[in-house]
């Protein structure tokens, strides 16, 4: 249980890294892009910030 929570863990922040970097690379580029995808980056990167903060708190748990 413990390695299958560690490997969704490693995921769950790799994918906030990938949501954060398309959230500056959408700043960047402005205008229409910015105003269609910059919320929804932003969005992602938080929920998957709480889904990683769970996982952590989970695999905290299960190892004592």
């Amino acid at each position: 249980m413990t390695l299958v929570v560690q490997i969704a863990l490693a995921a769950a922040m790799l994918a906030v890294l990938a949501a954060l970097f398309g959230g500056i690379y959408s700043m960047t580029q402005g205008g229409a892009f910015a105003r269609k995808y910059g919320n929804r980056f932003m969005r992602a990167r938080v929920l998957l910030q709480a889904l990683a903060l769970l996982l952590f708190l989970l695999l905290l748990l299960s190892r004592n």
